[in-house]
Formats: C-alpha cells, structure tokens, sequence
C-alpha cells in the first residue's frame, strides 16, 4: 500500500515537509501541456487516455517488455493500453514510473492499492467511474493540485490564440472542493470562463493558474532539418515582414517575442542537442543562412523538402551565432534563458519514420560541451548582455561541471546563472538526490528555482511533491549526520525558497 513516508528515511524529513512544503503553490515554468485543452477544458473519457495518450515514458517501458505497438501507439482502444500497462507495471520497481503512477492514483483517485494486470478492470472502471463523475478535466487537475503558474511551451511562429483567450478570462478557472483530509472532493472542474472563486486547499481565496507562453525558437535554430524554407515563410508571415537575411530572420523573432511578452510571456527555451562554439564573421552567417534556405526548398520533381547539407563546421558556426543573438535579444527584453543541453533525438530512425518526433526513441547525448556554453556566456557577459540562464543537461555526468560554470557568472543577481532541475530521464528519485549531493557543495542548493513537469500530462504535477520530498530527506540527513545545524526556521526558509519563492521571485512573478 502506498506509504506516506515515501523517501523519508531521515527523521526530521517527514515533518519538514509537512510543515515548510506540502502546501505550498505550484509554479510550473516549463511544460509541455496544450494551451488549446486549458482553453476548452477537455473532457477525458478514462485513465487510459489521460496516461497513455501522450507519454513516451510509458511507452518506452512498455516495449521494453515486448508489447505490441498496437497496445502502446497503435489503435488499440484505450481500456486495451491501460491493461497492458498494468500488466507490467509491478515489474517496474526502482522505475520512477512505478512511484508517479501510484501517488497520481492516490492523490486524484484516493486509490493506495497497487495496480497490477489482476486488478486492472476493476482500477480502469473505478477510475473512469471518478472522471465523470468529478468531471476530471484539466482545470480539475491544476485546482487540485495548487498550481499557480504554468509556463507551455510555443513556437514564435504561434499565434497564442488561445493564450489570449485564457488571459481575457483572467486565467484558468479554480473552484473549492477539497476534503478537510486533503484528499480529492466533489467539485466539478471548472473552466477558464467560469467566474468560480478561487481557493486552495485550505478553502482560503487565491488568485486563479496564470498560463503564459514560453519562446521556443528550435526550427529557426535547427536549420539543417527539413523543411526549413518553409518555416522561415511561415514566420516571415506571423512577424508581417519579409525574411530574405540571417539578420531579417533576428528582426522577425525579435517582433514576435515582443508579441510572446505582450502575451505575459518572460520565459525562453531552447533544446541545444549539438553546439561546439565555432568563431564566425557576419559574412559567413549570410552564407550559411543563404545555403540552407536553398536546400531545404522542395527539390525538382521531389515535391518535398529536403534536408540543408551543410557541414558539421557551418552548422556549429550558426549555432553559436544564433545563440548569441538572441541571447542579447532576450537580456534586452528581460526574459530568462533555459538551454535543455544533450538529447539525442530520435535515435531509432525506423521508428522515427513510423511515428515521428517525441515518440520514446530520444536518447542522452554529450555533443554540446562545457566549455563552448562558457564560451557563449563570457562573450554575453563581456559585451554587458548576458540574461538569466537555467542550464539543464541531460547527461547526468554534466551536473558538477554545468555547476560550476553557473557560479562563474552568478554576478548581478540572486542565482542569475543556474543549474536547472534534473531534467527527463533524470526527474526521479536517484537523479535529484544526485544533483543536491554533488552539486550542493558547488553550487548553493538554496538558490534553486525547484521542480518543473517538463510534461504533456495534466496528472504529473505529484512530480513536484517528489522533489519536495527528496529535497526535505536531503536536509534532514544533513542534519542527522551533524552537517546542519542553524536550526529549523533557517531550514524551512530554505525549503520555501527552493519549492516556490526562489521561481516566484526569479521570473518575476
């Protein structure tokens, strides 16, 4: 039966975070989630839709055992999916899968009964049962998970349609109905329209979830993947100018993230798989540019795009001048830098060719280095530009070393440069106690802007209370093995700080 102790193994964990985490707000800048299903406040039809859907962690675990596609991203209906998950599912121990699902299914189900291929018709009736009943939508999930702040992620080419709509409704609609007990109540969900009046689990009045966009501009950075013509028209259009130039292509992005921030928008993100810092005169950039947008043109008779063939030695020099750029772009405008560093994406191409992006096949890479990302930051530095910046790499060997050039250029505010939260493959227990131990000594675990969802799922926010939990034994076996001992208001200053005021007050909100 799932345990309230989980991850407590220090003694004063568990009261730490009772009292310093457990209630604190939500504040997810960095997710996956579709601003189209806040809007429209989806309605679900069961669990196996709301897990199976989208979630390439699943879906990797699942051919891992040798589940048939057809179970896992193929027609299959849903109730088929969901039972062949459960029937690996007691098979996962130490697999963070094994712990999300089973504090999901306790925190929004009241279920603390393992689910296993026996009891899976009777979980998935039990469940669905719950989702009409309680009207389980996504403004259903963020209310009873006391989320405050939800930063998407969104191409610049985006017309934010319905960002816009959230914004003119005055964000996503919450409403009471939580249990004295904490537990999931009544209350049907919600949407943004609504005028329902906040609270959060208390039953005391708050403001309702912000949702902003993030500026994501990876297809104008990856100019050596198909179709990359076609996208620089496509922003050509959304910015309402003409796009003949690497420095037009700089002027429009800086129009739409102009059009991001007018939208709520402070937050930057970019996915750097490949990035070796190549110097470059402005001459060189034009040419590069000028190559890839002939051809990724359709080819005579091809009728398709094809990929730039440039070489490894123009690619890093594009890279490293588009990076700088917009970096001075984004000091300008006062937006904070995430880099998600070191995926190696879709490694499977036969599958890749079946299914597409984002499908499970992505990897851990070591292609973008240290030192050229410090190269990137003193140059910013040097010419007075550089803006915040969240390092995330994805090769858990990188920690210390992303650590330590964080601290090299933390001048001029409260953790300006960091390390970000264990990202993707390394968002679980064993990566995040990693990261506090290792990195802890390096770089102060006090000035953390905590937890994201990194997320497509409106039922992963118990990812935050994980961390939480890691984070409370963390200190408390500092203090258990005599290496803490300011005393207990200083280490509740440091668990409020890292769970929610170091992000609120570092994105200004």
């Amino acid at each position: 039966m799932f345990s309230e102790n989980l991850f407590f193994t220090a003694a004063p964990a568990r009261a730490l975070y009772e009292k310093y985490a457990k209630e604190l707000p939500i504040i997810d800048y960095h997710c996956h989630l579709s601003p189209k299903e806040i809007y429209e406040d989806r309605r679900f039809s069961d669990l196996g839709e709301i897990w199976l859907a989208h979630d390439h962690y699943k879906w990797r675990a699942m051919r891992a055992f040798g589940i048939d596609e057809e179970l896992i991203t193929g027609g299959a209906s849903f109730y088929d999916k969901f039972c062949a998950f459960a029937s690996i599912l007691p098979q996962l121990a130490g697999n963070p899968l094994y712990i999300w699902c089973a504090l999901e299914l306790k925190r929004y189900f009241g279920v603390d009964e393992p689910l296993s291929e026996k009891n899976a018709k009777a979980m998935y009736d039990r469940t669905s049962a719950l989702i009409a009943e309680r009207n389980m939508t996504p403004s259903y999930f963020i209310r009873q998970s006391n989320v405050e702040f939800i930063a998407t992620t969104d191409d610049p080419a985006d017309d934010l349609a319905y960002h816009r709509k959230i914004a003119e409704a005055g964000g996503v609609g919450v409403a009471s109905g939580t249990s004295a007990e904490g537990e999931v109540g009544a209350a049907s969900g919600v949407g943004v329209a609504s005028g329902a009046g906040p609270a959060d689990r208390s039953g005391r009045e708050r403001a309702r979830c912000r949702v902003v966009p993030a500026f994501r501009p990876d297809k104008a950075l990856n100019i050596e993947k198909p179709g990359f013509a076609d996208y620089v028209g496509a922003l050509s259009e959304a910015a309402g100018m003409p796009i003949g130039s690497f420095r037009e292509l700089l002027a429009a992005l800086e129009r739409r993230l102009l059009y991001f921030k007018e939208a709520g928008s402070m937050i930057n993100d970019n996915a750097v798989t490949r990035f070796i810092w190549t110097d470059y005169t402005d001459e060189e950039i034009e040419r590069v540019f000028q190559k890839a947008l002939a051809d990724s043109r359709p080819g005579p008779g091809s009728g398709r795009a094809v990929g730039a063939r440039l070489t490894e030695a123009e690619l890093n020099a594009y890279r490293s001048a588009f990076l700088f750029e917009m970096s001075r772009l984004y000091a300008k405008h006062g937006f904070v830098t995430q880099y998600h560093i070191g995926a190696y994406r879709d490694a499977n191409a036969k599958m890749f060719a079946r299914l597409g992006p984002d499908s499970g096949y992505d990897c851990v890479d070591e292609a973008a280095s240290v030192r050229s990302f410090g190269t990137l930051l003193d140059r910013l530095n040097s010419a007075g530009e550089l803006p915040k910046i969240i390092f995330y790499p994805l090769d858990i060997n990188q920690y210390e070393a992303f650590a330590v050039l964080a601290t090299a250029f933390c001048g001029g505010g409260r953790g300006k440069v960091q390390l970000g939260a264990p990202w993707w493959f390394n968002d679980q227990l064993y990566g995040i106690t990693k990261q506090f131990e290792s990195v802890g000594s390096l770089y102060p675990v006090a000035l953390s802007v905590g937890m994201l969802t990194d997320s497509r799922s409106f039922l992963s926010y118990p990812r935050h209370e994980l961390y939480r939990r890691a984070l409370c034994n963390y200190l408390g076996t500092l203090v258990e093995r005599g290496e803490y001992f300011s005393g207990e208001q200083e280490l509740g200053a440091i668990i409020r700080a890292v769970c929610y005021e170091n992000a609120k007050s570092y994105f200004g909100l």
